[in-house]
């Protein structure tokens, strides 16, 4: 009989890829993108209505255009009824969508495409907003809300303005099952002990006469998985690392 000292530590269970680590299928209603239509032509569509998702802190509009239905994040200030162009000629008002070319320079958009036709990839959660910072022959600069800026092509779509829902996570949860129903929905596991709590033969960072990593909390990124926890890959930690992150935010 084989006999096994402890167990697989969290990091290694996650790995494995259980429904315990990932998001439920239950409650969803429609993959939000864009839909394919010609972006030379301008196309009209009627809000529908205004939906909830489970695991989506943004509202979904449903949205009708030419008789096919397509379901994108809501912009904040949009309402049912409400008018919604997309195309090149459209007009530069919260809720539209245009390609980046036919976007001035300064202008605050959201839901944006990394390549066209993914249907929008960044700038898509709850409040959250970019900024087409300015045009290149390589393609448009967008400066995130994180503060980098990144290239991205000239014909990928946005739509001008800001995610709804900006103070979602002012509300509390006053009830633990409220936070765990929460962070289930988000595939979050929870609650989550910390590292230093735990037995050596459970962590890494554990073991000991006090809560304390005894150790470097940096890990290099080819570390075995057993081994990969705390601060992986870090280029820099400590004092150092919050004024560089003070510095960008100021840009």
């Amino acid at each position: 009989m084989l006999c096994r000292l402890g167990k697989r530590i969290l990091v290694q269970r996650r790995g494995d890829g259980g429904m315990r680590y990932r998001s439920h299928n239950k409650g969803k209603i429609a993959p939000a993108s864009y839909p394919f239509l010609d972006s030379n032509n301008t196309v009209t569509g009627i809000v529908k209505d205004l939906l909830h998702e489970r695991g989506r802190s943004v509202p979904l509009a449903k949205i009708v255009f030419n008789n096919k239905t397509s379901y994108l994040p809501a912009v904040n200030g949009l309402r049912v009824n409400q008018e919604i162009s997309i195309g090149s000629s459209s007009e530069i008002q919260d809720g539209n969508i245009l390609p980046l070319r036919d976007i001035p320079e300064g202008t605050s958009i959201c839901n944006i495409e990394r390549t066209f036709g993914d249907g929008g990839k960044m700038a898509k959660s709850a409040g959250t907003s970019a900024l087409l910072y300015s045009k290149t022959a390589d393609g448009s600069i967008i400066r995130l809300r994180s503060g980098k800026s990144i290239v991205v092509q000239t014909n990928c779509r946005a739509t001008i303005g800001a995610m709804s829902a900006a103070g979602f996570k002012e509300k509390p949860f006053l009830k633990a099952g409220n936070k765990a129903r929460h962070h289930q929905a988000y595939g979050i596991l929870h609650p989550k002990v910390r590292g230093v709590a735990m037995g050596s033969h459970y962590h890494p960072f554990g073991g000991g006469r006090h809560q304390s990593p005894h150790q470097s909390t940096s890990t290099s990124r080819n570390a075995p998985p057993g081994r990969k926890v705390g601060s992986i890959a870090a280029s820099k930690t400590g004092p150092g690392r919050a004024r560089r992150r003070s510095r960008i935010s100021e840009v």
